[in-house]
């Protein structure tokens, strides 16, 4: 698909033009040369797809019926008003066909252009989390404003940062749908800020996903970032070393799966992950599930 693509790029129109013309001549020359022997005609919807890509509908509806009619001129068997109406409705209906699809994938090849280019821009801070909750695009305001330990975003999970919109792709029974929230985010240096949060969820094919905007609202509501990080500073402590299962119970969490898919996961009772989940807040000093991950990220990113 990708070297078609290339083969109907804008510049390719003249070349692609007079290769098609070429062909479409050659057939005719060849099917009249081998008359009555050998029918050619079906070779002519190669051509008209080629050329379909650069020509308006009615031309690709009129290049049909003349190869039609080139048919049916050059065939051995006696004229025919139906056999021609089906070859002109095979041909140009052919060509219309793929015309419109490569016209289709032009139109979203733009505007997927066109969105990244107003994402990358664009002075509000924009990310998009894919299904297992990991960063997939992040733009320069982004970077900014959740200042990553690496220095960049694409990769890391949402968690670390919003760990209240990591859970909002849990929606497996619920429609799309688009919502704004404040809540508590975290930078890669520890410091922690009020963010304004506009986001929405979507489906790429079967692939849930969401996209958010994101600001810092700190100032606005009164809150500086060193009195954030202390509010938040309980949340901060330490894990205590943890054993086998609360090891692998904590990943799935950071992995945004349910209880009732951690327990499918390791082959355990649903009561069982519960138990193990309190034993992770009771160990982790923390009371919410996004807390625990956030503290989990922060201080055993490596066994994570």
């Amino acid at each position: 698909m990708l070297s078609l693509e290339r083969l109907w790029m804008d510049r390719n129109r003249t070349p692609v033009l007079i290769i098609s013309g070429t062909i479409i001549l050659l057939v005719a020359v060849v099917d009249w040369w081998t008359k009555p022997y050998v029918a050619f005609g079906f070779l002519y919807l190669f051509p008209i797809m080629f050329a379909a890509a650069f020509l308006p509908r009615w031309l690709i509806a009129l290049v049909g019926v003349v190869c039609a009619v080139l048919a049916e001129l050059f065939s051995s068997l006696e004229p025919s008003i139906v056999r021609l109406t089906f070859e002109v409705l095979a041909l140009a209906g052919c060509g219309l066909f793929v015309g419109e699809l490569i016209r289709n994938r032009r139109l979203s090849l733009e505007s997927q252009a066109r969105l990244k280019a107003l994402v990358e821009t664009s002075p509000a801070a924009i990310v998009t989390v894919d299904a297992r909750g990991f960063i997939e695009l992040a733009n320069d305001a982004a970077v900014e404003l959740m200042a990553p330990r690496e220095g960049r975003l694409i990769g890391d999970p949402i968690a670390a940062f919003l760990p209240e919109l990591h859970h909002a792709l849990r929606w497996e029974e619920a429609p799309q749908f688009r919502a704004s929230m404040q809540c508590r985010g975290h930078r890669g240096n520890g410091e922690s800020f009020t963010a304004d949060v506009w986001f929405s969820t979507y489906k790429e094919g079967p692939t849930p996903k969401l996209a958010a905007i994101i600001a810092d609202v700190s100032e606005e509501t009164g809150v500086s970032p060193v009195e954030a990080s202390l509010g938040s500073a309980s949340d901060n402590r330490e894990l205590v070393p943890l054993n086998t299962r609360e090891t692998e119970v904590l990943r799935s969490l950071v992995q945004g799966l349910a209880n009732k898919e951690i327990a499918a996961r390791l082959e355990i009772s649903e009561s069982a992950v519960k138990n193990t989940i309190q034993q992770l807040f009771a160990k982790a000093g923390v009371r919410t599930r996004s807390q625990l991950v956030r503290v989990a990220l922060e201080k055993h990113r490596d066994i994570l």
